[in-house]
């Protein structure tokens, strides 16, 4: 075995087929794409990828039920009153604390304290939301709740007045 001709007729790098360079190229005039025809023309609109050659498409056979509110739903990590035993006494604790303590682990719109198990420390508790029970639970430790507010609503320009639809 000759180890020189191992590799031939094997091709590595396929050069790019140069097609519409003229006729001694033997891609020139049609430029391979043949002589009539929907997809001969340069402005050929392609199947999209979903097409099913005429057939009635999946997402239109499969039924359409119920309501998601997915799109704009907000994720709340959920922090029980009993989890915060985990802080030292007259701490401030916040979503940042929280997260180093791996109370609230992942991406999320804001942390909400709940009033699940009992707290005996005094603490400054920052949170989105918090429950009536929290509240109560946490003032009688003697700790504070601080509401951190969501985003402000965008201002809309009230000189361009919205289109109504009829």
């Amino acid at each position: 075995m000759d180890l020189s001709t191992i590799h031939q007729g094997i091709t590595r790098r396929k050069p790019k087929k140069r097609v519409g360079r003229g006729p001694g190229s033997g891609h020139g005039k049609t430029a391979s794409r043949g002589s009539k025809g929907q997809y001969s023309s340069a402005g050929a609109k392609m199947f999209h990828w979903t097409f099913e050659g005429g057939q009635m498409p999946l997402f239109r056979r499969i039924p359409k039920r119920g309501f998601s509110h997915a799109t704009w739903a907000k994720k709340y990590h959920v922090i029980n009153v009993g989890d915060l035993e985990a802080f030292d006494n007259g701490a401030t604790v916040g979503p940042e604390e929280l997260k180093q303590t791996g109370l609230a682990k992942g991406p999320s719109d804001g942390v909400r304290v709940l009033g699940g198990g009992s707290l005996t420390k005094k603490l400054t508790v920052k949170a989105h939301g918090f429950s009536e029970s929290a509240i109560k639970k946490i003032n009688d430790a003697g700790g504070k709740t601080e509401v951190i507010p969501g985003p402000k609503k965008p201002v809309r320009n009230k000189m361009k007045p919205r289109k109504h639809k009829a």
